[in-house]
């Protein structure tokens, strides 16, 4: 059986232990899904702070729905999306309190960790796609969700999903090799 497959077995046992009351299990998961979610966050929010206060806010809330998920196998997707909720209110949150500041003070640099030169000309190259393709090529490439998957996470048609994934990747692509639209 692949890792992968392996992996999403796993976490649906551990789902499924979590949610019968099993601490260690529920613990064992947060273990496990915490970096994804992380990286995911900061992906979107591009402020470490923000992020971790996001994603704690979306372990709470995954915490609090596990009776309402009917199918464990459907955890990966739902996390994200209970995540990709609580960044976009945090994304509101901070489009609001901008303007209600600007006129007296610039807004901060988003906080970068030192990484490598391509680890920084993708995330360069990830902050040129609009939210909606930058949203489900993090999903896609980076946590190896499927287009159903996404689809869920989005709100979307599977096929609104494929095309996002197509126009990121192609993007991405020409980005990274130093093409231009002009």
């Amino acid at each position: 059986m692949p890792r992968q497959q392996t992996d999403r077995v796993y976490d649906e046992l551990l789902v499924t232990l979590a949610r019968s009351g099993d601490d260690r299990a529920a613990n064992r998961l947060a273990a496990r899904w915490y970096p994804r979610l992380m990286r995911t966050a900061l992906r979107l929010l591009r402020d470490r702070s923000e992020a971790e206060d996001a994603v704690q806010e979306a372990w709470a809330g995954i915490c609090r729905g596990w009776p309402r998920l009917s199918d464990p196998a459907m955890f990966p997707g739902w996390a994200f999306g209970i995540l990709r909720r609580k960044c976009v209110d945090r994304i509101r949150k901070a489009q609001a309190q901008r303007a209600r500041t600007a006129p007296l003070e610039a807004a901060p640099e988003p906080s970068q960790p030192a990484r490598g030169e391509l680890q920084v000309e993708i995330d360069q190259a990830l902050a040129e796609l609009s939210d909606d393709h930058r949203l489900v090529a993090v999903l896609y490439f980076g946590e190896g969700l499927s287009l159903n998957e996404i689809a869920a996470v989005t709100g979307t048609p599977v096929g609104t999903a494929k095309s996002r994934v197509f126009h990121a990747r192609q993007h991405l692509k020409s980005t990274l090799k130093g093409e231009t639209d002009e």
